[in-house]
């Protein structure tokens, strides 16, 4: 982000202490004081940057949203490009661009490569955000707010089924480009029995291990993989919608037409005040 739109573009927050910058034509070792986060975030807050790239090291404590009182009142566009393993900081990072007394909500965009491999990791963030929402706040969605999709997190009973399923696929010689065979060699992973049968569900693999193994193949081999797996899994879970049993939390229902039934009064405060049931 430096190389490509300059220090006088991109305001920095972050831990590091020292940066290499490119200044007429050479690249030069710059120094950052204890107080380089704090200039740099004015800076960005005050509109003389337009761009703010911050770490973990600048993902608490700081404001970073279009503040009312703030010059640079223009609406984020806020990218996670790394999210890491602890959802707990990604949510930091995402409070820091969407608070109180702002003029316009962000807009949040995570990133991923086209490498299919990095769904481990976005699963990782979506599972955990899912799971802080339930424990903070009672409602899965409300800390992932609508972020992710259920075909983004791979860490649930549905991915499991889809897991097994192309363990079957794989020994049924259904997943083009790769075979049992290759499978097993490449990821050092046992599905067979010495018999060639397929081990029984509790002995497979645990989902987990199996994301992390495919990590480790080739890209078109990860490709391959993913591709059969997406399918599985897409198909088990509109299966799941249209039979029902897909827990989705809480939503909200919409009603087509409502209408006004029965009105009663619950309370009457000293200035008359009512507070009715409907």
């Amino acid at each position: 982000m430096l190389h490509a739109f300059g220090p006088d573009s991109v305001a920095e927050v972050t831990g590091r202490s020292k940066r290499v910058l490119m200044r007429h034509g050479r690249q030069v070792v710059e120094r950052r004081s204890s107080s380089s986060n704090r200039a740099e975030t004015d800076a960005f807050q005050s509109g003389r940057k337009k761009i703010l790239v911050f770490s973990d090291a600048g993902g608490t404590g700081r404001s970073y949203h279009a503040d009312a009182n703030c010059l640079n009142q223009a609406r984020r566009c806020h990218m996670l490009v790394e999210g890491g393993w602890r959802a707990d900081n990604a949510i930091q990072g995402l409070g820091r661009t969407n608070r109180t007394n702002q003029v316009h909500p962000p807009l949040f965009r995570p990133v991923a490569t086209t490498i299919v491999g990095e769904k481990r990791f976005l699963s990782t963030i979506a599972r955990r955000l899912d799971s802080m929402g339930a424990l903070t706040r009672g409602e899965r969605r409300s800390t992932s707010n609508g972020l992710f999709r259920a075909e983004d997190n791979l860490e649930t009973p549905w991915a499991r089924r889809a897991q097994l399923a192309l363990f079957t696929a794989l020994r049924q010689g259904k997943v083009e480009g790769m075979t049992i065979d290759d499978f097993e060699r490449k990821t050092a992973l046992t599905l067979r029995t010495p018999d060639g049968l397929l081990h029984d569900a509790e002995n497979m693999p645990a989902l987990t291990q199996f994301m992390n193994r495919v990590l480790a193949l080739s890209i078109g081999d990860q490709n391959t993989l993913f591709a059969s797996f997406d399918a599985l899994h897409a198909g088990i879970l509109e299966k799941a919608r249209q039979d029902g049993t897909l827990d989705k939390g809480l939503e909200d229902i919409t009603p087509a037409e409502l209408d006004l039934t029965s009105e009663e009064v619950i309370r009457t405060d000293a200035a008359r005040r009512c507070l009715r049931l409907s």
